[in-house]
């Protein structure tokens, strides 16, 4: 298999492209490294592409090692045949690969393989040729008949006989085919429920919808209750037209064995195929359901860690709740924690343990100068944010809180990850901080959690576990990267997903630090366990704002200092001109010098060219910057201050399938569906909105009793 060509074809790269991307991946080096500092050699591929490509090329090199195995296999057989191997080899998937085989599997006992051993296979050979035209099969069976074999009689003759055609009707590897793709275009899905009891499976009780068009998020639900033996699933095909496959492909008209051999293909398909190709069915769409779930994931996990920061405030986390109250802590604007404590301001009717606490968090914002408060979103939020809205006109202008998810944050704050990090505070009291610190940077953050327990997806534990694991570890690694590190303040969670850089070496860089400090990206050299192979590939993203070599603040790589300081002094600029932002007309010179004759002259590539000059005009530009600020809220809504077209501003929370949960500011998401997202026909929420996105909602139905509020995307009509 020519793996380079399949991959130009499929992702449309030309072949020097393709060759220098796995040529790059062979060699070692990271995605995030190949996507951002070899660009000449990608034509500028993104990471995303990068990893799609990747991923397939670990399947083609799968596929390639299963072929080999299986050609190895049959060749110690004696069954490689000329057309066998052209077969292998023309097989794109590893189903193809599978059913080729399947005849020459090693099988348990069968009805077939007794029957063989009753010397009935020179007779099954007979019947399937077709050939007699006069007599009977009775006739053609009858010297098969042996007692002492366990064959008594013509009937039992040729029911072995049917056996082993049966069986050899199963692993024909065309009609395998044939009969899989046509299951998958004309097969339903239907399920019925096996208790009668509400439960949230209740919209599959009575569920049927045809396999080729049911989407992934209903195939996840259906296992899930089935796993729960809430229901019971089966796939309805189309016998007649499957066994019409069966017949064409192995029943000739005009002999007497004719009618054994359409006997044979009815038995072949109810007993043997039909089974096989159900799971096969099954399987398949969890796995396109995974997949799909997987990706959407992914999105939303990006667009959570990519959310803007809500920089330069002095944050008061709050982490609510009735019985133990409320924890509290103050972090600064870099998230070091300056003070803790609890307040009992949930509980209806304690008026004096409210009063207390009232003043205890109020001094403790004004002792700090608190500009931003940040409640979790669990129990007792919707109390907690009452009494905090209730603080702000005794608080200086401009202090407003933002509801935080607290997705993951108990799973945080009980890790030995959290301990190490607050030994002195119980567990309760990290989460308040984690809250707060949520806020402040939701990437370096967040990093510290399972991505499964951040909580943006949709039957996350119902997939794959190694490919939903790495699937988010490749997204967590890009958001990382694509925003840069401060090496002198990062945390290991966050220097251990930088490129280049595992949980081991991102110690060893917090030990150095801590015992000699951080001055410069050449001083990384000397952390241990980090050779030049790691350095190349996580110098880039790594900064060290106060070096005194003003490139080191910024994501031009160190292979590509001396390229940047001929481009200032080509330009007329100096490193200090870097420093202290003095590059205003920077475009206007490099477009005077013209773009590619100062990227000849440096001896650089023009994409890497590009960078610098971005790099250089805003050293350390954080790309989240760039996005909406998240939103700040001053006042308190309920649920039951809702009505019907009322116009709303809110917070994309999680996109799934069928539509986006969004935060309005009351304790419940509103669910905008898919269907009153746009006037136009859309596949996936995700083409119209990502997590983090604040969009106008308006309020079309509340339904208290249920908590359910539905919103639209579209504008009422006057």
């Amino acid at each position: 298999m020519d793996i380079t060509m399949i991959l130009c074809q499929e992702f449309q790269l030309k072949k020097t492209q393709c060759e220098n991307v796995l040529r790059m991946i062979d060699d070692g080096n990271t995605i995030p490294f190949i996507a951002r500092y070899r660009k000449e050699q990608t034509d500028s591929l993104d990471d995303q592409v990068l990893r799609e490509i990747f991923e397939r090329l670990q399947y083609l090199r799968g596929l390639d090692k299963r072929r080999n195995e299986i050609e190895a296999t049959l060749t110690e057989q004696g069954n490689l045949t000329e057309e066998l191997a052209q077969k292998l080899n023309a097989s794109a998937t590893l189903a193809e690969l599978e059913d080729i085989y399947r005849p020459f599997k090693p099988k348990r006992r069968t009805r077939a393989t007794i029957a063989k051993e009753k010397g009935l296979e020179p007779l099954s050979l007979l019947i399937l040729m077709q050939n007699e035209t006069k007599g009977t099969v009775e006739e053609i069976a009858a010297p098969y008949v042996n007692a002492d074999k366990g064959v008594n009689d013509a009937l039992e003759a040729l029911q072995g006989a049917r056996d082993i055609l049966s069986e050899q009707m199963s692993d024909d590897a065309d009609a395998r085919k044939a009969l899989r793709e046509l299951t998958f275009r004309t097969s339903i899905i239907e399920s019925k429920n096996t208790k009668d009891e509400d439960s949230v499976y209740k919209m599959y009780y009575e569920f049927s919808q045809e396999v080729r068009t049911i989407p992934g998020h209903r195939i996840l639900a259906i296992n899930r209750g089935e796993r729960e033996e809430f229901l019971k699933v089966a796939v309805k095909m189309n016998d007649l037209n499957s066994i019409a496959v069966l017949n064409k492909a192995f029943v000739r008209s005009g002999s007497i064995t004719t009618p054994q051999v359409e006997m044979t293909a009815v038995d072949a398909w109810e007993r043997l195929i039909k089974p096989s190709i159900e799971r096969e069915v099954r399987s398949e769409l969890t796995n396109r359901a995974g997949t799909s779930a997987i990706q959407v994931f992914g999105k939303n996990l990006h667009q959570l860690l990519m959310a803007p920061p809500v920089k330069g405030c002095v944050t008061l986390g709050v982490d609510p709740g009735f019985r133990t109250g409320c924890k509290l802590a103050v972090v600064d604007e870099n998230g070091k924690v300056l003070e803790t404590g609890v307040g009992h301001f949930t509980i209806p009717g304690q008026d004096a343990a409210k009063a207390r606490a009232r003043r205890e968090v109020l001094a403790m914002c004004k002792k700090h100068s608190v500009t931003a408060i940040a409640i979790g979103n669990g129990t007792a939020s919707r109390e907690a944010e009452q009494f905090v809205a209730s603080l702000l006109p005794d608080l200086p202008s401009g202090v407003a809180y933002m509801i935080v998810s607290e997705a993951g944050a108990s799973v945080y704050s009980a890790s030995k990850l959290a301990a190490e990090e607050f030994p002195q505070f119980d567990v309760s009291l990290r989460s308040a901080v984690s809250i707060a610190r949520r806020m402040q940077d939701p990437l370096a953050e967040l990093v510290k959690i399972d991505p499964k327990a951040i909580g943006v997806g949709q039957y996350q534990h119902d997939l794959k576990e190694s490919q939903l694991e790495e699937a988010l570890d490749g997204v967590v690694e890009g958001c990382v990267n694509n925003v840069g590190v401060e090496v002198s303040t990062a945390s290991p969670s966050l220097l251990s997903h930088v490129a280049g850089i595992g949980p081991a070496l991102a110690r060893n860089i917090v030990a150095y630090r801590e015992e000699n400090g951080l001055a410069s990206r050449a001083q990384l050299k000397k952390v241990p366990k980090l050779g030049p192979k790691a350095f190349e590939q996580c110098a880039g993203f790594l900064r060290v704002r106060d070096s005194k070599n003003a490139l080191d603040a910024t994501a031009v790589h160190p292979e590509s200092y001396a390229a940047a300081k001929a481009l200032l002094e080509t330009l007329g600029y100096t490193l200090t001109d870097v420093k202290e932002r003095k590059l205003q007309d920077m475009n206007a010179r490099v477009e005077e010098q013209g773009l590619k004759a100062l990227a000849d002259k440096i001896e650089v590539g023009v994409p890497t060219l590009k960078d610098i000059i971005g790099e250089l005009q805003k050293p350390g530009r954080d790309p989240r910057d760039d996005l909406p600020k998240p939103i700040l809220r001053t006042d308190v809504l309920d649920i039951k201050d809702l009505a019907a077209g009322m116009e709303l501003m809110g917070t994309v929370r999680n996109v799934i399938d069928f539509g986006a949960f969004v935060d309005i500011g009351v304790h419940q998401d509103g669910l905008v569906h898919i269907s009153r997202m746009v006037n136009r026909f859309i596949k996936h929420p995700s083409e119209v909105v990502k997590v983090g996105d604040v969009i106008k909602v308006w309020v079309i139905d509340v339904d208290q009793k249920k908590m359910r509020i539905a919103l639209t995307m579209l504008p009422p009509k006057a």
